[in-house]
């Protein structure tokens, strides 16, 4: 679908987001996506050398973006990202949170390292970015929008156990900061991705995922620009009278239950 016939060019001039995760997939399509509505984009992730690529590609394509390194599961490197930015007077007012990560195993293969690993990353991590865009933000009286990606596991995730809980967590956080700062002018909001067809999904079997999309009630995998549309219709002035909700974007997924 053509861009122009979903949202009007310039949609989102004059504002500035910051994804993180966004050197690739999902991220890298929201990046895209905002930036071509007119946002300047700050890329974030932990992979200076995939994020500069992103960024030029993101250049090329007359996108204003950069990047900046950070693990978002050190505090002092996010703080530190946040100040970085505010003295080159770049502080976005859209924070999309979407960096995270999992890996496929039996709970009772899950070991409390590698739980603590994945709620660190996914929830912690989540909440420290969120918390430092919100300290910076709110003083100046900008309003604001945030974006968390989640997962599609409202019917629980056997095989992902570690992270269907992080991502709950994150829900929840969603909804207690929705009534915390909708009085300061921030919008914050979840969207539950199913399964996006990106080249993270060679790591769980393609052809086993594609086959698996065929099952769905929209019988396809998600496409990235598929959540890219739902997240700037969110940060848009569309999204202005929506706060603490979780929008899935799963082709159905949700309908299947946690047997699938």
């Amino acid at each position: 679908m053509n861009l122009s016939e979903i949202f009007a060019p310039g949609l989102l001039a004059g504002r500035r987001a910051l994804v993180t995760g966004g050197g690739t997939g999902i991220g890298l399509a929201i990046a895209r996506e905002l930036g071509t509505l007119g946002a300047a984009v700050t890329l974030a992730a932990r992979s200076e050398e995939r994020l500069e690529a992103a960024a030029r590609g993101l250049r090329e394509a007359g996108i204003d973006a950069n990047a900046r390194k950070v693990n978002i599961r050190k505090d002092e490197e996010v703080t530190a990202l946040f100040d970085a930015m505010a003295a080159a007077d770049e502080m976005a007012d859209i924070l999309i949170n979407n960096a995270g990560g999992q890996f496929v195993a039996d709970p009772l293969d899950v070991s409390a390292n590698g739980f603590r690993a994945v709620v660190d990353l996914n929830l912690q991590g989540t909440w420290q970015m969120t918390r430092a865009f919100a300290a910076r933000l709110i003083p100046t009286g900008r309003k604001g929008s945030i974006v968390n990606i989640v997962l599609s596991t409202f019917d629980g995730s056997p095989m992902m156990v570690h992270s269907a809980a992080a991502r709950a967590g994150v829900v929840n956080m969603t909804k207690s900061l929705a009534f915390a700062w909708g009085p300061k002018g921030i919008t914050i909001n979840s969207i539950a991705p199913g399964t996006i067809d990106t080249e993270a999904l060679d790591a769980y079997g393609r052809d086993a995922m594609v086959a698996w999309g065929k099952r769905l009630p929209v019988a396809r995998l998600g496409a990235p620009d598929e959540i890219a549309w739902a997240t700037a219709y969110l940060c848009s002035p569309a999204g202005a009278y929506i706060t603490g909700t979780t929008l899935i974007v799963d082709g159905g997924q949700h309908l299947m239950g946690a047997d699938r």
